[in-house]
């Protein structure tokens, strides 16, 4: 007589960077509770290092950024095979990939949770969240509807993620990290604000920048970290002193690894979206006017000093 299969469970969440970090306490949870259970992670081609490292699961490696009809095949081939799924995106793809999934049981969020409504049609286990809590913990709320015994946020480690392979890093460190971009203009804080920051901070300062984004960082007028990937960038980021920057992963990467940061806040929440972990060490005009224009540099230098006294 063999032993039965284990159960194979298919978590989703595409994208984004800072949106995939904030899952992955949920999927470790997973991990640690149902320790019979396969669990793969349908994710983008980008992020799937940062899965099977920092989470330690099978990535199957789902390209639908751009839609068409090649990579929604290739999709549904590679995602069959499932019992249950987990959809932690809430978009009408990732609900669709848990339906073409196989899986028989489909969690996700209710739909007054989730940007597009319809993506709750094609889940069958829908889960009810505190609204007011931070998104890392919707997702634990998520993930716990399937395995009630999850108790609480585990610990998770994303150090072994840091990566500096070939030493062009090394010299970085002790650094105050700025991070000028995000994946939308009205996160970003104005370039002549990080630069006017820069100069008060001195030669300590240090900007990194992602692709897209170099002339931006020069802007800035302080010292230009070269190009990285992101096990390179985490590198860069755990050896910091400080970051500061915006909503965007980058950000969030910092605060997973556990660097002192300040975060810039305007048209999102800090509450739901801050740095975890570190949510009351964010600047906000969330309350007010929502805009990053009406983030002064005082405001910042204010932060700084505070968390650097503690």
């Amino acid at each position: 007589m063999t032993d039965a299969a284990p159960q194979r469970l298919l978590v989703i969440r595409l994208s984004a960077f800072g949106d995939v970090i904030h899952t992955i306490p949920a999927v470790v949870a997973l991990r640690d509770a149902l320790p019979e259970t396969e669990i793969a992670w349908a994710v983008e081609p980008a992020y799937a290092e940062l899965v099977e490292i920092v989470a330690r699961v099978k990535a199957i490696r789902v390209s639908l950024k751009r839609w068409s009809l090649s990579r929604i095949a290739a999709a549904k081939r590679d995602v069959r095979g499932f019992e249950t799924a987990i959809d932690f995106q809430g978009l009408i793809k990732s609900a669709l990939i848990a339906r073409v999934s196989g899986a028989a049981k489909r969690y996700g969020f209710a739909s007054d949770v989730i940007r597009e409504k319809p993506a709750a049609w094609f889940v069958n286990r829908h889960a009810n969240i505190d609204r007011s809590k931070h998104v890392v913990e919707w997702n634990l709320e998520l993930a716990r509807t399937f395995a009630p015994a999850i108790a609480r946020v585990p610990d998770v480690d994303f150090t072994p993620f840091a990566k500096d392979d070939d030493g062009k890093l090394a010299r970085f460190e002790n650094r105050i990290v700025l991070i000028p971009g995000a994946g939308k203009p009205g996160k970003q804080w104005p370039v002549e604000r990080f630069a006017e920051l820069a100069a008060r901070i001195g030669s300590d300062a240090l900007v990194v920048w992602g692709p897209g984004e170099e002339a931006l960082a020069r802007a800035i007028g302080a010292e230009v970290a070269p190009a990285t990937n992101f096990r390179e960038l985490a590198f860069v980021l755990k050896r910091a002193r400080l970051v500061i920057g915006a909503d965007t992963g980058p950000l969030h990467l910092a605060a997973a690894i556990g660097t002192p940061l300040a975060g810039l806040y305007g048209p999102t929440d800090p509450a739901r979206n801050g740095p975890y972990g570190q949510l009351d060490r964010v600047v906000s005009t969330f309350g007010t006017t929502k805009s990053m224009h009406d983030i002064a540099v005082d405001d910042v230098m204010r932060l700084i000093l505070k968390i650097n006294a503690r």
